[in-house]
Parts: C-alpha cells; structure tokens; sequence
C-alpha cells in the first residue's frame, strides 16, 4: 500500500523534544511514521517509540516502516493513550508528539471521501473507518445542527445556504458522493466566492471534524498525554487549525499558570503553582524552504510545553 507522508516542521519538532536514547516516546498521531522513524532512529536499545492511530491503514504502514527500531505500533486514538500505557506496564512518557488533522494518505485516497476534488467516492470521512459517517451526518442532521458545525468548526460565512441547500437537495434522493456534496455547496454560494476560492473546503473541514469528533478528542488527549508525561519531559503538538491551535495554546497556558489570586491580595493564597513552561513562547512556524516544498506546512503550527 503506497502511503505517502511528508512531515512538516520535522527538525523543529525532533529538536523541540529533546529526544534521549534511553527514552520512551508516544507519537499519538503515527500517519506515515515520518517524525516516528526520526524519533525512533535516535534510540539505543532501552530506548521505545510507541505509535498510535485510529486509522487502520496508518498501524500497518507504521508498522512496517519501523520494523527496524525499537518501536510498537497500536490501533488506538491518541484521546486512549493512558489505557495504552498501562496495558504496556509503562508508567510514563518522555516526550508525546500529536500531529493533529488530517494525514495526506487520507486526502489522496479517493475513496476514503475527505476530499472535495474527486466526484464519485462515497461521503465517508471516517479517520478510523468504523461507526458514524459523513454520508449520515449530511443526510440525517437537522438544518440547524449542520449550520451550526459549518459555522463553529469550519468559519463558513455561508453556512446557512449550505445548510439550506443540502436538506432541500436530500428530500429528493439522499447525497451519496462527494462530488455531489460538492455541487451543491457551490450552487448555495454567490457566484463572486466562486471564482475566488474553491468555496468547498470550509464545508469538507467542518463535517470531517465532526464526524471524527476532532475537538472533543483533542481536550481529552491533552489531557491524558499531559498525565501520561514524566516531569521534564516535552509534549509538541502540530495543529493546522485555528480553532485547534486555540484549544491547545488555552491548554498550555493553562498548565503554565501560577498564582490565580486577585492582583490586591497582599500574599497568595490560592498555592496554585505552574505545572508547565512553555518551550517556545509563540508557535513554531515552517521555514521558506519548507513551505516552499510542501504545500501542508503553510498552516501548520508547532507549540512545545515541558512539564515541571
């Protein structure tokens, strides 16, 4: 199975987690093993890299391409990674790596239906091809319920039409492909956002996070990564949405947070004291090179945090 993977902000992110031969390493969003094989190629023999994904197709891929390091790859999502540990009798992690959204192998696969430039895949977008689908989603949420996700999780300004225009078109017979998706997202925009932009992506974005619950896994493995983590060990994360990136910076900051007693306190007494120190203060960015070379970096976002 060809898996095409080009890892963004790869450097930054093997720098930014400070990697130690001897060292036990989560990669919770494994994809094509690219940061996993950087990450692993570093460790000795009591080193580990522990891979995770929902995706089936990513644990096979992963699987073989580190064969030859010190690695074990697992069908989990990243939001399980404390069950993970305890089912390997590990008590902690060095460093966690989430490479948050979604994998290009997902994009390029007609069939798996992420993307909007093929016409005749079937409304899927299931990261863990199991359970609810986009092909639900479109054809059995109320109006108001998918206005309301192309609005809050993909920023559609269209949202409304969208939403109007799909539960007119499906009365007629139900929207199977997405091709036809497609179509009536654009017959539901002004002819102006047409030509300027494909008006699709904001759509695909929204109902993918939706259908995958992206933002509800995200806070739970923050969560559980943070816990999972030994004191001084590094947790990066690459998001490549600002929605998510909000979720994440509001969640360092919060770890990075010390005193929460009013300013006119003479003396603490709240006890709160930082959990966490931020790595880098303002996220890491890809290069003019990179961005030059690979299109996904042009959004992508790298913060670090090590916990105290």
């Amino acid at each position: 199975m060809e898996f095409s993977h080009v890892p963004v902000l790869l450097a930054e992110t093997i720098q930014g987690l400070a990697v130690r031969p001897d060292g036990v390493y989560i990669d919770g969003t494994v994809g094509g093993a690219g940061h996993s094989r950087e990450i692993a190629s570093r460790l000795g023999r009591d080193g580990l890299l522990i891979g995770l994904d929902r995706d089936q197709d990513a644990v096979r891929t992963a699987a073989e391409r580190l064969q030859e390091f010190p690695a074990k790859v697992i069908h989990s999502n990243y939001s399980e990674m404390a069950r993970v540990l305890e089912d390997l009798g590990i008590p902690c992690a060095d460093g966690i790596l989430l490479d948050l959204g979604v994998s290009s192998h997902q994009l390029d696969t007609a069939e798996r239906g992420f993307s909007y430039h093929t016409t005749d895949a079937e409304l899927d977008m299931r990261m863990s091809q199991e359970g609810f689908s986009a092909y639900d989603l479109v054809n059995m949420w109320d109006e108001s319920e998918i206005k309301k996700i192309l609005w809050e999780y993909g920023e559609e300004k269209f949202a409304g039409n969208i939403a109007r225009q799909i539960v007119q078109t499906r009365q007629t017979a139900p929207v199977r492909t997405t091709g036809e998706l497609a179509e009536l997202i654009r017959q539901a925009v002004p002819a102006k956002y047409r030509r300027d932009k494909n008006p699709c992506k904001k759509t695909f974005q929204a109902i993918r996070i939706a259908v995958n619950d992206e933002f509800g896994h995200l806070r739970k493995g923050l969560s559980e990564a943070f816990r999972c983590l030994r004191p001084d060990g590094r947790f990066a994360v690459i998001t490549f949405h600002s929605l998510e990136d909000r979720i994440v910076k509001q969640q360092f900051a919060d770890w990075c947070k010390g005193c929460v007693c009013p300013p006119d306190f003479p003396q603490c007494v709240c006890g709160r004291t930082p959990q966490a120190r931020l790595v880098n203060r303002k996220p890491i960015t890809a290069s003019p090179e990179e961005l030059a070379s690979n299109s996904r970096s042009h959004s992508a976002k790298l913060r670090i945090l090590e916990k105290l």
